[in-house]
């Protein structure tokens, strides 16, 4: 052997040596040193972690009669994203599935695509990452096809799980106060580490209104966790390890469901009545509060709709049904969102503040037909003269020339459009006492506070409005002159006023206040708010929805508490006065007429009518109540807007409320004994959307 190969051969060994010591040593580092993380990404080959969603607690009304539960249903859902790995974007996959389900490869594509600015209904709202529910009334059959052959199906999951439903017991809706579901958005997952994609569209779903957002937390529970073993195939073969998952609290509330069924019938009633004597009625909300505590026995909005129709995902026609003003805007609580100037219900105010003000409560004020604020006459409804009276009658009748008189003397003594350095004001600052301008802090999103204008907020509007204002009264409004040079012209002299003194706090601006017209704006639950503070003795009660969080068996887990009450600023003497006042409204004044026949000896009722003028449209009709008189438990209050006056349209609407609540006319009554039931009640179904 020639030194040459001899050489080439230790050079050989060298290297195979070396290949095997790093080979063993490889091996030491991998068995030994990092044997224990090799062995886990083994097992989680092997392995799959799911979250299992916990059941959605239901929503019961005072009696544990379900306004909302849940049914047990199978759902197919689509993982997006493993579609969009594949070469053609998952299209074989819904070509298959669509064949399964009965449907079209195009309509689950909808189903699945994102939402955007530009993308109609159906679409997905939710985390692009988490399965997409495609159809949720699937049959065992259909089922079994997807989850036996799930080659065929990559990204495809058939699973039992819960779905909301809405049973009406009743027939009471009750959506706006229920609210409804959406999937959870990637941006809301982002924000809130919490929240677990489960995998399971039920559980990445939250509560988008009403109480489903208000007590989401509460209601949805705490998911649990299940690992399953899978072959190289990914089916599963058995499970590893399973934590149950913590169904939801179940929430009960003061929603007495008869009380709602009633309330929700008789503004249908209303708004039909109201457009069969020519009126345009469009809208209707009405409020039922226990005046002692503030618990809401019903809280309707017209128009409403069916909340069911979120379930399985909506289409873009539902949906702008739900949000277009042709439909109504039907997903708006006219009773929290919706703002009207309140008319003449306003007067309880008015009447507290003059007395406040020196007024003798049991002075004698004349009631003109018109009287002079400034350079203008501002009228009674229909110009009507009534002659001399005290304050109970001017309530009983509605006169507004009492009111204009207080507010204009008040406003001079104040100042006129030089006003003192500290101003009292004292209409404002009485309406802002009893609530008005400011959220009532009712456990529902999105309620708005309503307006009561003042001297800031005349210069805020007029800075804003000044520009639009100069130069319609410079250069008039030709196209309206056109069609109606009346309108033009008065339209033209207003731009003129407000051009050039449009921030000052003007006389007119002090008496439309005083009879809740002009720029004052209130929801119907401020005024029955307002009302059961009369009621009560002068608690401001804080609305409430939900009374208690109870488990699954019944037993309570949280009693759901309000902030504590505020006080009115106005004596027990006045209060009474005003009580009094209001009884006679209905028994001998301007709601006589709508409580004619009513059976006053088994409930005496008091109440005020309002209508409130808006420019361009009909008269917005309220009527705001409470009884027993002697000693006060409910309130119920209607608005119709556009719907005349008090006395024609909301007055009858809050008497057919009366009667289904005491059983009177004939009816059986929703209340027992006149009252609402004060013990926890247990669930009257199990979850599942069956009776126990």
């Amino acid at each position: 052997m020639s030194s040459r190969t001899h050489f080439r051969l230790v050079v050989l060994y060298v290297i195979v040596g070396a290949l095997l010591l790093t080979l063993v040593s490889r091996l030491w580092t991998m068995q030994v040193l990092q044997g224990e993380h090799y062995q886990q990404v083994a097992a989680d080959n092997r392995t799959r972690d799911i979250v299992v969603p916990a059941v959605r607690g239901m929503i019961l009304d005072d009696t544990g009669r379900p306004l909302v539960r849940n049914r047990t249903a199978l759902v197919v859902s689509v993982d997006r994203t493993t579609l969009m790995r594949q070469k053609d974007k998952g299209a074989a996959v819904l070509s298959r599935l669509a064949t399964v389900l009965g449907t079209t490869r195009q309509a689950l594509e909808m189903r699945i695509r994102l939402c955007g600015p530009t993308t109609p209904r159906p679409c997905w709202p939710g985390s692009p990452y988490q399965p997409i529910p495609v159809d949720d009334r699937v049959n065992d059959k259909r089922a079994l096809q997807i989850v036996e052959r799930q080659e065929d199906f990559p990204g495809v999951t058939a699973e039992m799980q819960a779905v909301r439903e809405y049973p009406r017991p009743s027939g009471a809706g009750a959506a706006q106060v229920l609210g409804y579901l959406q999937p959870i958005t990637q941006a809301e997952l982002d924000r809130q580490k919490n929240l677990k994609v489960t995998g399971y569209a039920g559980a990445d779903l939250i509560g988008r209104d009403g109480l489903e957002a208000t007590y989401d937390e509460q209601l949805r529970g705490v998911p649990g966790e299940r690992t399953v073993l899978v072959d190289s195939q990914g089916r599963v073969t058995g499970t590893a390890k399973e934590k149950a998952p913590v169904p939801g609290a179940n929430l009960v509330t003061s929603i007495n469901s008869k009380i709602q069924a009633a309330a929700e019938k008789s503004l249908a009633e209303a708004v039909q009545s109201a457009r069969a004597h020519g009126r345009k009625a469009d809208a209707a909300a009405a409020v039922v509060m226990d005046v002692t505590n503030g618990h809401l026995a019903a809280l309707a909005s017209y128009p409403t709709y069916d909340p069911s129709i979120w379930t399985g995902g909506i289409s873009q026609q539902q949906y702008e049904s739900l949000l277009g003003k042709k439909e109504g805007q039907p997903l708006v609580s006219r009773a929290i969102q919706g703002q009207y100037a309140p008319g003449s219900t306003f007067k309880i105010s008015s009447v507290a503040a003059a007395v406040n003000s020196g007024y003798p409560l049991n002075g004698t004020y004349p009631c003109p037909g018109s009287y002079k604020v400034g350079s203008r006459a501002f009228t009674n409804f229909e110009g009507e003269s009534h002659g001399d009276m005290n304050l109970h009658q001017a309530l009983v009748v509605s006169c507004d020339t009492i009111f204009y008189k207080f507010a204009y003397e008040q406003w001079l003594r104040d100042g006129g459009t030089r006003p003192k350095k500290h101003p009292a004001d004292p209409m404002v600052a009485m309406a802002r006492d009893y609530g008005f301008g400011s959220r009532t802090g009712v456990d529902l999103p999105s309620e708005v506070a309503g307006r009561i204008p003042d001297r800031s907020w005349k210069k805020a509007y007029w800075d804003a409005t000044k520009t639009a204002d100069c130069k319609g009264a410079k250069q008039g409004y030709p196209e309206i002159a056109k069609t109606d040079p009346a309108r033009a012209a008065y339209l033209k002299a207003v731009s003129a006023e407000n051009c050039a003194q449009g921030y000052a706090w003007r006389a007119g601006d002090a008496a439309n206040l005083s009879v809740g017209q002009g720029d004052v704006l209130a929801t119907p639950l401020q005024v029955a708010r307002a009302y059961a503070a009369v009621a009560n003795g002068g608690t401001l009660v804080v609305p409430r929805v939900a009374t208690s969080l109870v488990r699954p068996d019944g037993s309570r887990a949280q009693q759901v508490g309000a902030p504590p009450a505020g006080k009115l600023p106005v004596s027990k003497n006045v209060l009474s006065y005003i009580r009094g006042g209001l009884a006679g409204v209905v028994k001998s004044g301007t709601a006589a007429g709508a409580f004619g026949g009513f059976d006053d000896k088994k409930l005496a009722v008091a109440g005020k009518t309002g209508t409130a003028e808006v420019y361009g449209h009909d008269d917005t009709s309220w009527f705001a109540s409470f009884a027993p008189v002697q000693n006060p438990r409910f309130v119920v209050v209607v608005m119709t807007s556009q719907g005349g006056t008090g006395a024609e349209t909301s007055a009858p609407a809050v008497r057919r409320i009366w009667e289904a609540m005491y059983g009177l006319n004939g009816q059986k009554p929703a209340l027992v004994n006149g009252q609402l039931p004060n013990v926890l009640p247990k669930p009257a179904d199990d979850g599942a959307g069956k009776a126990p």
